[in-house]
């Protein structure tokens, strides 16, 4: 015994002699100061509050992602332009590359996506705003349509400007996915119950994340994604969004100095205005002007955009096209936009040839193209000249105002048209250029008109076109979106707040129109797509004050009595498919106790069907008189309507509460429920004119 109790010692490191015995008395030891060390970790993270590392580690991680998709999407590009110039002097073979290129990129885009997660495809603001209201939408923020959505956008956006699509609302959905899966660790690690108060906080903070690693603009990013996401916020939940989003701005811009894009950390678009005397007084008539232009011309696309996506998903033939080669729609459309911008045929006069942040950068520039025009060669390169960008939309014979008149025209409906794709894109960028384009024609047309400047007090004040483009750029993307916070945007993406006071006077006067004749860009989708989401009351709806819940309120429902018998509840489930039942006191009474969900009472008869079925001795008899009463969770009614609650009121108070249904009393009685269905049937109709009738 002694012989092999000496073959089992072993020697430690410092030479004394350990049994295995002795090694398996020290493991509980080592076990006990890990828990030990891991407990004080998390109290110590505790009392700072994990939401600090949870905002941190999605700015991080999201700001990563856009750095790295944006360092994928410029390979692909100067890959694909290298090629193209390459081929320089054989138009064939460049018109077969432009071409095969953006097709390629955006049918393998779109059949991905869709066969990975069919929810990966649009925007995802929309849906968003939807399950921001405690609506679910299955599959929508899961890691499968994450991976769907990054690859497919970065597909999108390598197609480059062909297409003319942009990332920032892909981004605030891949956000959000991230967000909740970051909210499921936290929950498992620290074992706490994410409720949907927290849920609802963290996602808005991922939207406010997600555009500020677009364009490195924490404050814009913040206050824009509040105003397209939320009806309400609360101001409580700033911190965690301006705290995120400054993460995620500041890797996202420390990224760029790293890879040697820049040599320290400036604004994206740096802009050379001239800071003593930006504009001049008479010219803010000039902005309040181009705001009206914007409103207007954003009215029309947003009319004409919902139209043509409604017929794309009305009409029976695209309907059954799309619905088994969804990716063959998007290559034929592509090969449409890919031949219109083929920088030897008409995409010649569209600037089609620079990307789109060189065409920002372009119509951002400060100095009047005219002048430039008359002092500079028109000859256009082989390559792009990234130092003299407006050559490219100075057309010899076609001047710098037919191109800009040219983009406007076709890059209408060409963008309406590509807003039909069934793959992951955004829709901002887009609309930003447009703007820009229509701000730097009224900007290059006051330079014409006064070529030495304005005169104010003895001294002539130059135009500065860039401006203009500036404050075009902010009102159309703003009266688009019914936001105000583009005009703040357009102020961190350029580094200047020079003309802080006229493109605010734009964008408020675009946004006025824009609001009062047409839904935003992304409520319009919404109504398109048939989203469970509450459409707010418009103004123009002056009958909306006199409608009370009493003429609307849905009166056909099935009440569950207490001392209801488990075969009269099979027959009350089996009859009816409402989601949740009110429980009263009797019938005849009508008090009401309480509510109860249908999945509880499914599950209840389950379990009294596997009781009867294992206990031969339970008679029918008694399964019959067994009560309602304690054998599931009633949950309290917290929020009850009158009938004569105004419909402004029951409005408010479902999109504040985030309630998707509650129960209408009178004199303590049941007498109706109300859904978001009802609220938003009655608001539909007050928006089309008609008022409900007094029941």
């Amino acid at each position: 015994m002694a012989d092999v109790w000496d073959r089992e010692k072993v020697t430690s490191p410092g030479g004394e002699e350990r049994s295995p015995l002795q090694q398996k008395l020290q493991r509980p030891k080592t076990r006990d100061c890990t828990t030990a060390c891991w407990s004080f970790v998390k109290r110590q993270l505790s009392r700072v509050g994990d939401d600090w590392y949870f905002l941190f580690i999605l700015g991080v991680l999201m700001a990563l992602i856009s750095f790295a998709m944006d360092f994928t999407v410029v390979k692909l590009f100067r890959a694909h332009r290298w090629l193209y110039e390459k081929l320089d002097g054989n138009g064939l073979l460049q018109y077969m590359a432009w071409i095969v290129y953006a097709v390629a990129l955006t049918t393998f885009a779109t059949g991905f996506s869709q066969c990975v997660s069919p929810q990966s495809g649009g925007s995802g603001i929309p849906e968003l705003k939807t399950i921001l209201t405690g609506v679910l939408l299955e599959e929508y923020l899961t890691m499968k349509t994450m991976v769907a959505k990054m690859v497919g956008l970065t597909c999108s956006l390598a197609a480059g400007s062909t297409i003319f699509l942009g990332k920032v609302g892909p981004f605030v959905h891949i956000s959000s996915m991230i967000a909740t899966y970051l909210g499921g660790i936290r929950t498992t690690v620290t074992r706490d119950y994410e409720n949907k108060s927290k849920r609802y906080e963290m996602l808005v903070a991922a939207a406010a994340v997600g555009v500020a690693s677009c364009f490195g603009a924490p404050i814009s990013g913040v206050l824009f994604s509040v105003e397209v996401t939320s009806s309400h916020f609360a101001v409580r939940n700033y911190w965690r969004g301006f705290f995120a989003a400054t993460c995620g701005a500041f890797m996202f811009r420390l990224l760029s100095v790293f890879n040697n894009e820049q040599e320290t950390i400036i604004a994206l678009f740096k802009t050379k205005f001239k800071v003593d005397f930006p504009f001049d007084l008479p010219e803010t008539f000039i902005f309040i002007i181009l705001g009206v232009i914007c409103g207007i011309l954003s009215c029309v696309y947003l009319f004409c955009q919902r139209r043509l996506v409604g017929y794309v998903r009305r009409n029976p033939f695209v309907q059954r096209f799309t619905a088994t080669e969804k990716a063959v729609y998007s290559g034929v459309v592509t090969l449409l936009l890919a031949s219109i911008t083929f920088p030897a045929g008409l995409g010649q006069f569209m600037a089609s040839r620079l990307t789109m942040k060189e065409l920002i950068s372009s119509l951002f520039d400060h100095r009047p193209w005219g002048a430039l025009s008359l002092n500079g060669s028109l000859d256009l390169h082989s390559r792009v000249d990234p130092d003299n960008l407006w050559v490219d939309w100075c057309h010899p014979t076609f001047t710098f105002y037919g191109t800009l008149l040219f983009f406007l025209f076709m890059k209408f409906w060409m963008l309406i048209l590509a807003t039909t794709l069934p793959m992951p894109a955004g829709y901002f960028m887009p609309v930003l250029i447009y703007g820009a384009v229509i701000g730097r024609i009224v900007g290059e047309l006051m330079a014409f008109i006064f070529p030495n400047g304005i005169k104010s007090e003895g001294v002539l004040n130059p135009i500065i076109p860039g401006g203009y483009a500036l404050a075009g750029a902010a009102a159309f993307s703003g009266a688009v979106t019914h936001t105000l916070s583009t005009a703040l945007l357009v102020f961190e993406l350029t580094g200047q707040i020079a003309h802080f006071l006229p493109v605010l006077l734009a964008v408020l006067v675009a946004n006025a129109i824009a609001q009062k004749f047409q839904p935003s860009f992304y409520d319009g989708t919404i109504i398109v797509k048939k989203l469970p989401y509450l459409p707010r009351i418009r103004s123009t709806a002056t009958g909306s004050y006199s409608v009370t819940v009493g003429q609307f309120m849905n009166t056909h429902l099935q009440c569950l009595a207490q001392d209801l018998s488990s075969t009269q509840l099979l027959q009350v489930l089996t009859s009816t498919s409402d989601p949740v039942y009110p429980v009263v006191e009797s019938t005849e009474s009508m008090v009401l106790v309480g509510s109860v969900q249908r999945s509880e009472l499914i599950n209840f008869l389950q379990n009294e069907a596997e009781q009867i079925k294992d206990n031969e001795k339970l008679q029918a008899k008694d399964e019959d008189m067994m009560k309602l009463e304690g054998r599931w969770r009633i949950d309290p009614v917290t929020f009850q309507l009158s009938p004569s609650t105004s419909l402004h009121q029951a409005h408010k108070l479902f999109e504040l509460l985030v309630l998707q249904h509650t129960f209408v009393i009178s004199a303590g009685r049941v007498v109706g429920y109300v859904t978001r269905a009802e609220l938003k049937k009655v608001t539909e109709e007050l928006a089309n004119g008609r008022v409900p009738d007094t029941e």
